[in-house]
């Protein structure tokens, strides 16, 4: 009886012991890794470089409810170029540096991101968010990139990372949805090129005789020009096998011309147009139509140029309006001409277009200016109310009516521009391509770049023309575009 006491006694034991060392090791293994009774919860270490809007939301994701199994590391970056993303790594905004409307600076030299954000009592720029651009502000380059030409560059990319032991299981799933945001590319920005007079015609014959093909006028413009999605021109001059040195028609190979820059759009306000017949303007009218050109603002038939050429693309829509207010060549019935400007007309159509929510864009034939000057800079045509009637008043009042933009398509000199009310005015972009040599004026252009995302004109950039004895139309330098754009601001209402 006492030998089975002392076994059941010894079981007893070596049971307690058991189960203590099981305790002991297992609580021991716990508490060395951190697990099961000891575990320590992961904590979120925020950097120094996250700002107060960055943090707010960092807050709103790890709430005090969220246990973490691993400790989480996030901090920021600023970089000039978009970074190729590495795992825990996301984009989180776009800022652009901007400066006023009229100012013809046009970029930055800095060698970090970083530089832009320092406090300069002496700088003239701004850091906006992409999302709050528009074209009341002008967009800057930086180190030369302009960022809605590249994407890449020319903005700060700001990148936030989050580092963890367990990003992939844990911290990804619950951030990866607040990052989503998309931003604006090549693919869903529309560009589109808006120039002035081109008349190919007159002395631009006789040089093409000599040179043997059109495309030498557009050698040093062509590639710029064709990269825009969209291209317009107004040509005052139609195609016809009677062109010559002294009329204002142009050689059938001119065409040439107009594709070598891409031309998309071509508008026939001109008053030139029926110069050599009417015959001659349905034939261009029928070659527009073979090279795919779409025509605004004239036609075979009144009905024909009044009709609105309306853009959708890369989800914006554009309607496109223009009229010949005075200068001659309209058309009023079945014969060809250009568009006439009536009030009841235009109030109608841009009623409309604003209702389907689109931008709209008027372009104006209106008087034109003809103080030139064979020997000095006569800057008499740079103000809008050089010509004659009230161009000021006319180009206003159709911003009064609801458009957003309004373009003089007329001047062969060009003419000032503002902003005003909600909108924009160029009150006239001068000559793309023309034989006028004789006055500094007239071989000068401003190129307008605009650049449109969901709807919204985020930027026009102008870019200045010039050509000279050669008829071959380039880009201004930069020191010569600063210094005309400056005198052109100089003269605005």
């Amino acid at each position: 009886m006492a030998h089975k006491k002392k076994r059941a006694a010894k079981i007893v034991l070596n049971t307690f012991v058991f189960v203590l060392v099981f305790a002991v090791v297992f609580l021991g293994i716990q508490f060395f890794t951190k697990t099961g009774l000891f575990r320590i919860p992961g904590v979120v270490y925020y950097d120094d470089s996250l700002n107060d809007d960055e943090i707010a939301l960092l807050d709103s994701i790890f709430t005090e409810e969220i246990d973490l199994d691993k400790d989480v590391y996030i901090s920021a970056k600023n970089y000039l170029e978009r970074p190729e993303l590495k795992e825990g790594e996301f984009l989180y905004s776009v800022a652009v540096p901007v400066t006023d409307f009229y100012s013809t600076e046009t970029n930055l030299e800095v060698e970090s991101a970083d530089e832009l954000f320092v406090n300069c009592i002496e700088c003239n720029y701004s850091i906006i968010d992409i999302d709050d651009l528009d074209f009341s502000r002008k967009l800057l380059s930086i180190n030369n990139h302009y960022y809605l030409d590249e994407f890449d560059a020319g903005a700060i990319f700001r990148v936030i990372k989050f580092t963890s032991e367990k990003y992939s299981d844990e911290i990804e799933p619950m951030v990866a949805s607040n990052f989503t945001k998309v931003f604006p590319e090549k693919g869903t920005v529309l560009t589109f090129a808006q120039t002035g007079v081109t008349a190919l015609s007159r002395g631009m014959n006789a040089k093409l005789n000599s040179v043997g093909s059109a495309t030498y006028f557009a050698e040093n413009i062509g590639a710029f020009l064709s990269e825009f999605d969209l291209t317009h021109t107004s040509n005052e001059s139609s195609f016809t096998n009677y062109a010559n040195s002294r009329n204002i028609c142009s050689d059938t190979r001119f065409v040439d011309t107009l594709t070598a820059i891409g031309l998309d759009i071509v508008e026939l306000t001109g008053n030139h147009n029926q110069d050599c017949g009417d015959e001659a303007a349905r034939n261009t009218i029928d070659i527009y139509n073979e090279h795919g050109i779409k025509i605004v603002g004239g036609g075979k038939t009144a009905s024909e140029a009044a009709a609105p050429l309306e853009i959708n693309e890369k989800g914006s829509g554009i309607t496109f309006l223009a009229y010949n207010q005075s200068t001659g060549g309209a058309t009023y019935d079945n014969t060809p001409g250009a568009n006439q400007y009536y009030e009841e007309n235009a109030t109608k159509e841009i009623a409309t277009a604003k209702e389907r929510g689109d931008f709209v864009l008027v372009d104006i034939q209106y008087y034109e200016c003809s103080v030139y000057d064979y020997t000095y800079e006569n800057t008499a045509c740079d103000y809008a109310n050089s010509a004659a009637g009230d161009q000021v008043g006319l180009f206003r009042h159709l911003i009064d009516l609801g458009a957003d933009m309004v373009v003089g398509t007329s001047a062969h000199q060009p003419q000032t521009f503002e902003l005003y009310g909600g909108g924009v005015i160029y009150y006239g972009l001068g000559n793309l391509f023309f034989d006028q040599i004789w006055w500094p004026g007239t071989t000068r252009s401003l190129i307008l770049g605009h650049y449109f995302y969901n709807g919204k004109l985020l930027q026009t950039k102008i870019s200045p023309s010039v050509y000279d004895s050669s008829m071959q139309t380039t880009l201004m330098d930069k020191e010569t575009a600063a210094w005309f754009i400056n005198r052109l601001v100089k003269a605005r209402p």
